[in-house]
């Protein structure tokens, strides 16, 4: 047997993965395998097509075997994980990414997967630019910070503040009940004054602590929640310029 069918043998396995789920698979054995050796021997659609040891399979199972590792394949590179090498194109040579090297495990894979399934589009314009891309790295406390860090730059540009004017204390003057440039004044006091309450604990919350000290955040959910928060107050910022 083969390094690869050594890792997994049963045909059956394959066939009923579907191409994500393959697709880690695939990506934990090219990089079981030394970079200058990958080259030559598995990242190749020639690979796929022929040089794969497809024929240690059962017949019956060796063609459905080669279409669901072309998925899973194809999957890889929609996804950004591998690519063609720029100077071997013409070979049908690929190699892993800068994202796909810090996908090593099929876990890693599966979690990558997690975090670009949750909805993207719902985030504001501001929130998908600055934060999704680290959020979709798994660097899910430096996607947050930087997502209120967008809600501070936009309050302090909205309410023509200076650059010294920072943190709760800028979400509280900017949205002051009783005179503050961004604070709605068809709206009742009480109203008025939660909303400076909202902008300043949020800031306070999941802005100021990442400024001081590492945050641990780890579930992609939460994360997520969080980004969907800051995009929620850029909003209230657009309504009110």
């Amino acid at each position: 047997m083969s390094d690869f069918t050594e890792r997994l043998p049963d045909p059956e396995s394959i066939i009923s993965m579907e191409p994500e789920e393959l697709g880690g698979f695939l990506l934990e054995f090219f990089h079981s395998i030394k970079e200058k050796d990958r080259q030559q021997r598995v990242m190749g659609l020639d690979w796929l097509g022929g040089s794969f040891p497809v024929d240690e399979y059962p017949g019956k199972y060796r063609d459905a075997v080669s279409l669901s590792l072309m998925e899973a394949w194809s999957w890889l590179e929609r996804e950004g994980l591998i690519a063609p090498c720029p100077k071997r194109i013409a070979e049908g040579s690929y190699f892993i990414t800068q994202r796909g090297q810090a996908l090593k495990r099929r876990a890693d894979v599966a979690e990558f997967r997690k975090r670009a399934s949750l909805p993207k589009a719902i985030l504001h314009p501001t929130i998908q630019d600055k934060a999704w891309p680290a959020f979709v790295r798994g660097e899910l406390d430096t996607s947050i910070f930087q997502a209120f860090k967008e809600v501070e730059v936009a309050v302090r540009a909205a309410g023509k503040f200076g650059p010294t004017d920072l943190g709760t204390d800028l979400m509280r003057r900017a949205l002051n009940y009783n005179g503050g440039p961004l604070a709605e004044t068809s709206e009742p006091a009480p109203e008025r004054d939660a909303v400076a309450h909202l902008f300043a604990g949020a800031i306070g919350r999941f802005k100021n602590p990442s400024s001081h000290r590492h945050v641990a955040i780890s579930d992609p959910g939460e994360a997520f929640e969080m980004l969907a928060m800051a995009s929620h107050l850029l909003r209230i910022v657009d309504d009110r310029k």
